[in-house]
C-alpha cells in the first residue's frame, strides 16, 4: 500500500512540475511575441512623437498623438501645446531618426524598448543643422488597437 501512495505522490509531483514548465514556456512565448510586436511599432512611434515642422505643426502633433495613450497622451498634448508658439516663431524643424532599438523588458501587455534617436534640428536661431543624439526608453502597452506609448524616459 505504501508503494501505491509513493507512486501517486511521484505522479502528482511530475504532473505539477510538467504543468509549471508548460506555463513558463507559454509565458515566455507571450513575452517574446509582445517584444517583437512592440519593437515593430516603437521606431515609427518615436519618429512621429519626436519630429515636428513649424509649417505643419498641428498635423505633426496629431500624427504623434495617434501613438500615445494614457497619461502620456495627456503629457504629450500639454508639452506640444506649450512648444507651439516658440516652434512657429523660431521656424523650427526637428526630424527624428531611430538608429538602433532593442527590447529592455517584455510582458505580454507591456514592453520597454530602448531607442537611439538622432534628432536633426534647424531653426532661425542657429546656422545649419544640429544633431542631438538621444537614448530614450519607450514603454509601450497593448491596447485594443495595437501597441501605444504610455511613457517616454530619456537616459
Amino acid at each position: 500500500m505504501k508503494r501505491v501512495w509513493l507512486l501517486v505522490g511521484v505522479i502528482v509531483v511530475a504532473v505539477v512540475a510538467g504543468g509549471c514548465a508548460v506555463y513558463a514556456d507559454v509565458r515566455e512565448r507571450q513575452r517574446a511575441a509582445a517584444g517583437r510586436a512592440a519593437l515593430a511599432v516603437a521606431p515609427t512611434a518615436a519618429t512621429a512623437i519626436f519630429s515636428y515642422d513649424y509649417r505643419t505643426f498641428d498635423s505633426a502633433v496629431a500624427t504623434g498623438s495617434r501613438y500615445a495613450t494614457g497619461t502620456f497622451a495627456s503629457e504629450y498634448a500639454r508639452t506640444t501645446a506649450a512648444l507651439k508658439d516658440s516652434v512657429i516663431s523660431e521656424r523650427a524643424v526637428v526630424s527624428a531618426r531611430v538608429t538602433a532599438s532593442g527590447v529592455v523588458t517584455a510582458e505580454p501587455d507591456k514592453v520597454e524598448v530602448l531607442l537611439y534617436v538622432d534628432q536633426h534640428r534647424r531653426n532661425a536661431t542657429i546656422s545649419g543643422e544640429k544633431v542631438d543624439q538621444n537614448r530614450i526608453v519607450l514603454t509601450l502597452v497593448k491596447v485594443s488597437d495595437g501597441w501605444k506609448v504610455s511613457a517616454a524616459a530619456p537616459l
